[in-house]
């Protein structure tokens, strides 16, 4: 078993969750997030009086999936968070050693 984590753009998520659903991912977990990269942030006016913005909004989704569906997973959400600018965002997978759905004691790959 995998787990994603992947950092969007915000208004990306729709268009990313339709993608995998579409390959056959059942859930995820959605967290709005606030960091920077090569972006570095950038200046905004506000009132006349100009600032600094350090940490970009961004949403990071957690995806555990079984081993099988990692390369459409992760072509599916470049291809539906992509837009070629600097910021899109980025993909980690980490390796999952377990999961339990606590309602039923199921495990591995049956709990995703």
């Amino acid at each position: 078993m995998k787990m994603i984590n992947a950092i969007i753009k915000p208004f990306k998520l729709d268009e990313v969750r339709t993608a995998l659903s579409g390959i056959g991912v059942s859930g995820m977990t959605v967290t709005e997030v606030k960091g920077f990269g090569r972006q570095k942030g950038h200046t905004e006016l506000y009132r006349g009086a100009e600032y600094t913005v350090d940490f970009l909004p961004k949403v990071k989704l957690e995806v555990a999936i079984s081993d099988d569906l990692l390369d459409s997973a992760v072509e599916a959400i470049v291809a539906a968070a992509g837009t070629n600018k600097v910021g899109d965002g980025k993909i980690f997978v980490l390796e999952l050693v377990d999961a339990v759905r606590i309602r039923t004691g199921e495990t591995g790959n049956d709990a995703v």
